[in-house]
């Protein structure tokens, strides 16, 4: 087989690695194209050096282009992965800290809450950017599968105002599988999984084995069980009152709705320490500045281990690779996409983006109709559409007022601030995100006015979270990542 596919933000450290590994475990995909791309000149070329390297290693002629330049990496690309981060670290600390000053404590803030709404600006202005050039110079009919967050407002942006097909990624549902599977006692491979929502809120609306189902028995498991019972309470007392277990980690999901993080001096009642994952405030900005100073720090050694292997053995459970070889190959794969509803989920709006089961082969991407989700998970996922609607529209006009309406409608942050607070604070991060925000020209030029002029509401510049972490060194990281036998 003779195709192109582009990386985008493949200087992602590990995880682009990881992703590539997938893809060349396909035998047929051994003579591909592929392109790197990424603004970060130095996390590029470390990461094409590693590839090659396992490339070579495995017998394979292929030269991959690296450049920074996009054009020339989507050109003639049929698929194009996205994993960028626009704002790197620096964005990403303006999601997190200035929505402290005001109360707002989130573990992750890349989907929703403040800090999710306010990346989604950032990242739907570059992706608009994206499509233009995957439209210009990229195969006709080239598909994006969009590992970014906010993934459902950068999937919606794309499909809606890009002109280009894009599939949203995630690995949430993977893991609560493992999850449900081990809290049940059933081997995974045994159990029959259906999910439906909306991206990082969606629901296991059945899990059957040998075609009985199992959802009244989940509550009992997970409340028995000696880990889970301690690290998902969120997710534990959501399936207690709504009845149906989410897909979302503990931290993310604490985030998302209004309960369980409004009050500094409730949140540990909620979290668990044992990861970031489970709460921490801050959590995942934490660990990404951790796994930038580790790879630094780590890349020589890395480069002494041993090279990746291609025979299938090392592919992880990632969906882009089998949504490529689904479509190449006609092999049938079977995964939860972030598509257009279309109608697939019956109560929630046609336009929104929805993660469902759908299945791949020769013809394409088929995504089957749901119907209506429960009532009680809709009406969860169906606050947080409405924020992301707003959020989107903003992200494509530059309307400042809709981005302040998306950030007082948001779930959590309306628990927390009034909305003169929200003004300011929406006001101070477009500030703080200038260099990120194009479209938002005359809005900031208005915010500084108002910030210069003074008389502004006093917010608690000191607060850290209810519960932060310090950041490890590297050589703590390192040490950590060798007692769980992980390498690169």
């Amino acid at each position: 087989m003779s195709f192109k596919i582009a990386v985008i933000g493949a200087g992602s450290l590990v995880f682009t690695r990881n992703l590539f590994t997938d893809i060349m475990s396909v035998p047929e995909f051994r003579d591909i194209e592929i392109a790197f791309t990424d603004i970060n000149g130095g996390n590029l070329e470390k990461v094409t050096g590693l590839c090659q390297r396992d490339l070579e290693a495995n017998g394979i002629r292929t030269r991959i282009q690296s450049t920074a330049d996009r054009r020339e990496a989507f050109r003639g690309a049929r698929y194009i992965v996205n994993l960028v981060r626009v704002g790197g670290l620096e964005g990403f600390e303006t999601d997190i800290e200035i929505p402290l000053k005001y109360g707002i404590d989130q573990c992750v803030g890349d989907t929703l809450c403040t800090g999710g709404i306010m990346y989604g600006q950032r990242v739907i202005a570059s992706m608009l950017d994206f499509c233009k050039d995957i439209r210009e110079v990229a195969e006709p009919g080239a598909i994006m599968l969009n590992y970014s967050n906010p993934n459902a407002m950068a999937t919606w942006a794309c499909n809606k105002y890009g002109g280009v097909r894009t599939i949203g990624l995630c690995h949430g549902e993977i893991h609560g599988e493992r999850q449900i599977a081990e809290a049940l006692g059933i081997p995974h491979n045994e159990l029959d999984f259906i999910c439906a929502g909306i991206n990082h809120q969606t629901w296991y609306i059945s899990v059957k084995h040998k075609g009985m189902e199992q959802l009244d028995k989940l509550l009992e498991a997970f409340e028995r069980h000696p880990v889970f019972s301690q690290e998902e309470k969120v997710r534990i007392d959501m399936l207690r009152r709504f009845g149906y277990y989410s897909t979302e980690s503990n931290g993310h999901l604490s985030e998302y709705v209004a309960w369980y993080r409004k009050r500094p001096d409730e949140i540990s009642r909620w979290i668990n320490l044992n990861s970031w994952i489970h709460g921490e405030t801050g959590g995942y900005l934490r660990v990404t500045r951790e796994e930038r100073d580790w790879f630094e720090t780590e890349y020589p050694k890395i480069l002494q281990e041993p090279p990746k292997i291609y025979d299938g053995s090392q592919r992880g459970g990632e969906h882009c690779s089998y949504i490529m070889e689904g479509l190449e190959t006609g092999r049938v794969y079977r995964g939860h996409f972030n598509v257009m509803n279309e109608g697939c989920i019956t109560n929630l709006p046609d336009e929104c983006v929805v993660e469902v089961p759908c299945y791949v082969d020769g013809n394409g991407v088929a995504a089957p109709k749901v119907g209506n989700l429960p009532l009680p998970c809709a009406a969860v996922c169906s606050q947080s559409v409405w924020v992301q609607k707003l959020a989107v529209e903003a992200a494509v006009s530059g309307d400042a007022n809709l981005l302040k309406q998306a950030a007082l409608m948001d779930p959590l942050t309306g628990a927390v601030c009034n909305p003169p607070e929200v003004w300011q604070m929406i006001d101070e991060m477009l500030i703080a995100g200038e260099k990120w925000l194009p479209q938002y020209k005359q809005a900031i030029t208005d915010a500084k006015g108002r910030f210069a002029e003074g008389n502004l509401l006093p917010t608690n510049d000191g607060y850290k979270g209810a519960v932060r972490r310090r950041v490890k060194t590297p050589e703590e990281v390192a040490a950590e990542r060798a007692n769980r036998g992980i390498t690169a």
